[in-house]
């Protein structure tokens, strides 16, 4: 078989922000080369993963796809074969694509329209690409000038799975498993790099069926040996455990670019590198991959790069991403007449970042629950809210604005007003400290743990399972979303109130903003 054949060493190299990390492989390849033998071939990957916000955050300090597209042609610049790559979660979720154009929710549209402009080569699926609904999710694949791949991921039809399709007029181009890149030297093809890519199965929806992550990559690699490709790297979207399973079992494949896990991380895992870059473009990584065909030795450099205000921003992409940003203050405009109005001031910058929300009770998850009891007066027993609900995944600035709290909670919805018995309160509370690390882990307000044995205190007295409380929680969580057994047909919910349009609860977002801006009176 051609491909991998690899003795490696490693270095791994910091400098402040700056992370690199050089490869050294043996590759083995049956066929000749185009061009001088003992030439090296130099082809480059800039990658991307877990993007939701098109425009620059920490107010305009860090991230921003237009400078993505700038450090990427800077570097086409110098090389023609660099390769700009999604590694998932883009489409969802983020503010822009909660709100209506046209009568229509955005739903993506935005990121697709960004992508285009910047000549992306290649995306893969995460698993919030499928919280859109099937028809919105066609539309963004029909909408996209470039090319997707997944071998695990499948269209459910009433006839069984079959592969995604993106369709364009009377045309249908299935989505392949596989996916090879050619690298050029003059006008010859010098190298076959073939890409396969798989997702966590994360994200169950009617319209999408998951294979095994694990026994489609080995399947997706041999199909790329059979193809011929000269070296083979993955673009995933799992959790790093899965990643690291997928090395093992892939013992030649010399490079993961990978998502999901929102922060940086560079794993060696025997043979193989697992590469994630920050969410929101925070960073991206720049991998250098030079292949010497007289030795058969791939080296592979990968450089983590800081997105900040020091990089120049792309005048196409950022004419896109000001479009939207546009539609974005006019349709805030509606619901918040002030959305750079500065609604609350930090000593500190507030935590918004996922690890952070999903496992502990932050200052800003109390902020939260505060607004919601704010929003029925005050007249609530205690209140609470899963952390999978705060989506900035980043620090928001000392000075916080309404827009701020827009972006941390994109996915708006009611604040219910609950009659819950105290016996399934204490099983709501008992799950939700259950959760930790996840997004059903619960932030509350007016509820903690005795000191003495542990059990649970609202207001400070011990929850008593016979009793009724009050309490105001989202609409989301009363849908039997990460909590199962919380739904309103549950015999322990004695009533619920859902607040009509006119009133601040009907709007978590406004409930918060309300607080703030009368907490800072």
């Amino acid at each position: 078989m051609p491909i991998i054949n690899m003795k490696r060493a490693f270095r791994f190299f910091s400098f402040g922000l700056l992370g690199s990390f050089l490869l050294l492989l043996s590759c083995k390849t049956k066929k000749s080369l185009v061009g001088t033998a003992d030439a090296t071939i130099t082809f480059k990957f800039v990658q991307v993963n877990d993007v939701y916000e098109i425009a620059p955050l920490g107010g305009g300090k860090y991230g921003g796809m237009a400078r993505v597209a700038h450090i990427t042609d800077s570097i086409r610049d110098e090389n023609p074969n660099t390769f700009l790559v999604m590694a998932g979660d883009f489409l969802n979720p983020s503010l822009l694509g909660t709100l209506k154009l046209n009568g229509e929710r955005i739903r993506g549209k935005h990121m697709i329209e960004v992508m285009n402009a910047m000549k992306f080569d290649l995306a893969t699926f995460g698993n919030h690409e499928f919280d859109l609904a099937e028809e919105d999710f066609q539309k963004r694949l029909n909408e996209a000038t470039f090319p997707w791949t997944t071998a695990n991921v499948y269209q459910q039809h009433e006839d069984g799975p079959s592969s995604f399709n993106t369709i364009n007029g009377s045309d249908s181009l299935r989505i392949p498993e596989t996916y090879i890149i050619p690298i050029k030297r003059a006008d010859t093809v010098a190298l076959k790099i073939g890409l396969f890519s798989v997702t966590i199965a994360s994200n169950p929806q009617e319209y999408v069926y998951y294979s095994d992550y694990l026994v489609e990559a080995q399947t997706a690699y041999s199909s790329l040996e059979n193809r011929k490709a000269d070296i083979i790297l993955g673009l995933t979207h799992l959790d790093v455990d899965q990643d690291v399973k997928v090395a093992n079992k892939l013992p030649k494949l010399p490079l993961i670019m990978g998502g999901h896990e929102h922060s940086n991380m560079l794993v060696p895992v025997g043979n193989t590198i697992i590469a994630k870059a920050d969410a929101n473009a925070k960073t991206v990584y720049v991998h250098t991959l030079t292949y010497t065909p007289s030795t058969e030795n791939l080296q592979v450099q990968s450089e983590l790069v800081p997105i900040t205000d020091k990089i120049a921003a792309n005048p196409q992409v950022k004419a896109v991403v000001d479009k939207w940003n546009k539609i974005l203050e006019e349709t805030i405009k509606q619901v918040i007449q002030e959305p750079y109005e500065v609604v609350y001031t930090s000593d500190t910058p507030l935590d918004g970042t996922d690890a952070a929300n999903r496992s502990t009770q932050t200052e800003l998850g109390a902020l939260i629950t505060k607004g919601m009891i704010f929003s029925y007066g005050n007249e609530i027993d205690l209140a609470f809210v899963n952390g999978g609900s705060f989506r900035l995944d980043d620090q928001l600035a000392q000075s916080v604005t309404s827009l701020d709290i827009f972006r941390v909670l994109p996915f708006g919805g009611g604040v219910y007003k609950v009659k819950m018995k105290g016996e399934l309160l204490r099983k709501v509370l008992d799950y939700g400290e259950l959760q930790t690390g996840t997004g059903a882990y619960l932030h509350r307000m007016n509820v903690s743990r005795s000191n003495t044995d542990g059990k649970w205190l609202v207001n400070g007295d011990a929850l008593m399972e016979d009793k009724t409380y009050t309490v105001a929680t989202s609409d989301f969580l009363l849908k039997g979303f990460d909590i199962p057994f919380l739904t309103q047909e549950n015999k322990g919910v004695v009533s619920v109130y859902k607040p009509t349009e006119s009133e601040v609860a009907y709007d978590i977002r406004r409930a918060v903003i309300e607080f703030l801006k009368n907490s800072k009176d």
